[in-house]
Order: structure tokens, then sequence, then C-alpha cells
């Protein structure tokens, strides 16, 4: 079995080779702990190497839209009429 490519930082190299698909929950999980600041050091290395880009893309404008429709309905719920 042949070792990971790192780089100097310690990072995974982003080769064809371990680049994998990443489900959108776990895209969307990913966006929403990202947003927060708890997101965990493995999982982002996993995020970084996904194959396909557009999951998260598509995750973040849903992130997007639900976190705009809350703001706006905190906002309408504490400001009267």
């Amino acid at each position: 079995m042949q070792p990971v490519p790192r780089s100097a930082t310690g990072r995974l190299k982003m080769t064809p080779q371990n680049k994998k698909s990443v489900s959108f929950l776990k895209a969307l999980l990913s966006v929403f702990s990202a947003a927060i600041g708890v997101q965990k050091h493995k999982n982002m290395e996993r995020d970084l190497n996904a194959s396909n880009p557009i999951t998260y893309v598509i995750a973040g404008l849903v992130f997007l839209v639900i976190f705009v429709g809350s703001i706006v309905a905190v906002v309408n719920l504490v400001v009267p009429g």
C-alpha cells in the first residue's frame, strides 16, 4: 500500500487517487458546521478532497436560503406590523 501524498504542511495533496464523492447530506452538514466554526479537521480534509464541488455549491445555496429565511422570520416576529 502506497503512502498518501501530503504537502509540506502535512495536508493531503489533491490527486485523482484520493478524491472521493461526498453525499449531499454530508456536504450540507459540513457547510452548517463550517458556518458556525466547529468543523473537524478530518471533515475539512474530506471536503477539500471531494471529487464534485457542485455538491458544496448547492449545499451552500441551501444554507444561504435557510439562513436568510430564518433572519427574515425572526425580524418579522420581533418588529411589530
